[in-house]
Order: structure tokens, then sequence, then C-alpha cells
């Protein structure tokens, strides 16, 4: 059975990194937004991942292997990006707009890993299935 371990580890990996490019794909949605529900410009969030641990009892049983998991979603403390533009409507009384602190060219690499991450991780999913499928075809013979 430990090959279904392997399969919630990877299952696990594959969501997470599913839910990484999401955010990643928010960011750059949202990189020239200028104003939020809070009155400023959208801050770059990043996701935080952590070991997905077992309990005691799930390790004796073997239930479900390790893994990864979204820890937390977090915010960028980077300083906005200051535009001189008086006639825009976001302008500050000294004409300046203030843009999301969201590097395009960062997003883009983030994103091209995230998904050499998930690429790795379905490939490893089709060697466990094949494994899988040698084992039971070595148990009829």
């Amino acid at each position: 059975m430990a090959f279904l371990n392997s399969i919630n580890t990877i299952g696990s990996a594959l969501t997470a990194e599913r839910f990484r490019t999401n955010i990643i794909l928010q960011n750059i949605a949202n990189q020239n937004t200028t104003r939020t529900g809070s009155d400023e410009p959208y801050r770059r969030k990043q996701v935080i991942f952590q070991e997905r641990t077992q309990t005691f009892d799930e390790t004796l049983k073997q239930v479900s292997g390790g893994g990864v998991r979204v820890a937390e979603v977090v915010e960028s403390q980077e300083d906005f990006k200051a535009v001189y533009d008086p006639e825009h409507p976001d302008a500050d009384e000294d004409g300046y707009v203030y843009y999301s602190n969201v590097n395009n060219t960062e997003e883009q690499v983030d994103l091209l890993e995230a998904s050499r991450v998930y690429e790795a991780n379905v490939s490893a999913l089709s060697v466990i299935k094949a494994m899988a499928a040698k084992t039971l075809e070595i148990g009829k013979q």
C-alpha cells in the first residue's frame, strides 16, 4: 500500500501548485489596479507551503502519506509604485498615482516554476501508475 501513500503525496503537491498558479494569475490580472476595497492599490500575494503532517494514529495505520499543503497566503509589504499622473482619478494631492507592487517578470518566473513543478508531479504520478499496473500484471502470472 506504499504506492497509495505516494499517490496521496503527489495529489497534495498537485493541489498546492494549482492553488499557487491561481494566486499568481490573480497577481498578474491585478498588476495595474490602483484602488481596492481598502482604498489602496492591490498588494501582491504569495503562497506559503507547509509539510502536511500525520497524526500518530495515521502513521501507525498508514492511512495517508505526507505531502504538502498551503499554510497561508501572505500579502507583500513592498512599497507601491508611484507614477506621476495628475490627470488620473486616483492621483493624490501631489499628482502621484500608486500602482500595485506586482512585478510582472517575477510573476512570470513564478508561474513557469509552478507549471514545471506541476509537470514533474504529473510525471511522478505516471510512474506510480505504471508500477502499480506492472505489479498487477506480475500477480496474474
